[in-house]
């Protein structure tokens, strides 16, 4: 089986090598493609993805900042795996997650994974009381309009079967993708796992770029995607 991992990055100079590593060193157990996207990035980003170019298969590059899903929907152009895996760039989302993450497809015959910060008894960093409590909000209306008992449905790690992906079209550029995303795949009455993962959330000192304003653009794009079909 072999696995596509897809990383959109804007602007993550202080975390981007470390990450390329770490989902480098997941070679030795899967086998994977590494595809990055650099959105745009204006801080030193783009250099430093030219100096551990040996850490990853390919690389898209842009000079304007077109947001998450757009980065996302590029990088799934390169996709050749049988299974597509999200990864941030930003070290919240820790790799030696991937194997609980893949283990579905294997024995479950998952067509989609969602690793779920809420889950498990992977270490979890405690950080900003109201996005949990718009991320419930987020998924409770997600779960009330698809009938599926997501715990997470803003987790950055999704993994798909790419023969499932390929039969949705996607459009959001921005944080929204990730509702677009559940919204438009919770149709093709998939076979769905959850598992839980560790989480080390970062302040917005350190970086974090999601705001509450966010939170409203996916809330209002639940409704949206309840009603249009593709």
């Amino acid at each position: 089986m072999k696995i596509s991992i897809v990383i959109p990055i804007f602007n993550e100079k202080d975390y981007v090598a470390n990450i390329l590593k770490k989902v480098n060193e997941k070679k030795k157990n899967f086998n994977l493609e590494i595809i990055v996207i650099d959105d745009g990035s204006t801080d030193g980003t783009k250099k430093i993805l030219e100096d551990y170019k040996n850490l990853y298969d390919y690389l898209i590059s842009y000079e304007q900042n077109r947001g998450k899903g757009y980065a996302l929907r590029e990088g799934f152009k390169k996709c050749n795996g049988d299974i597509i895996l999200i990864q941030d760039a930003d070290l919240e989302y820790d790799p030696e997650d991937y194997r609980i993450l893949i283990d579905p497809f294997i024995n479950k015959n998952a067509d989609l994974v969602l690793g779920s910060r809420f889950k498990g008894d992977g270490p979890k960093r405690l950080l900003n009381f109201h996005h949990r409590i718009a991320n419930f909000i987020i998924t409770l209306l997600v779960n009330i309009f698809t009938n599926i008992n997501f715990s997470d449905v803003e987790t950055c790690y999704k993994v798909i079967k790419k023969s499932k992906l390929d039969k949705i079209s996607l459009k959001e550029d921005g944080f929204s993708f990730e509702i677009e995303l559940i919204m438009k795949l919770s149709k093709l009455k998939l076979n769905i796992y959850e598992v839980g993962i560790s989480y080390s959330g970062r302040t917005y000192e350190q970086g974090k770029k999601i705001r509450l304003k966010d939170a409203f653009t996916a809330i209002y794009s639940i409704f949206k995607y309840k009603l249009v079909n593709n």
